[in-house]
């Protein structure tokens, strides 16, 4: 079977979830790094949640048995937001 080519969109900018899905052989564990790495990269003001469901909706028809396919499946429903934690040593602590 001849796989599409995958283009890159504004949800997946360094390409790394479209990789992944031309990746045979991939493990759970292989493709959460792959997410966790996605995920970090996006912008502060993006939600992971709805950028997941437009890969989800990109991908899950023409790879339904790929494990980033489960992955998108479970983070689009998540509601974790992407935004940054300021701790306790974050600049506005220290003024």
């Amino acid at each position: 079977m001849q796989k599409k080519k995958i283009t890159n969109d504004a949800s997946d900018a360094r390409g790394l979830i479209r990789e992944a899905f031309r990746m045979d052989g991939l493990t759970d564990e292989n493709c959460r790094s792959i997410f966790f790495d996605w995920a970090l990269g996006l912008p502060d003001e993006v939600e992971v949640s709805k950028q997941a469901d437009k890969l989800y909706g990109k991908y899950s028809e023409e790879y339904p048995d790929h494990p980033m396919t489960r992955l998108l499946a479970e983070a689009k429903e998540s509601s974790v937001s992407h935004g940054r934690k300021r701790g306790r040593f974050s600049k506005r602590a220290r003024k």
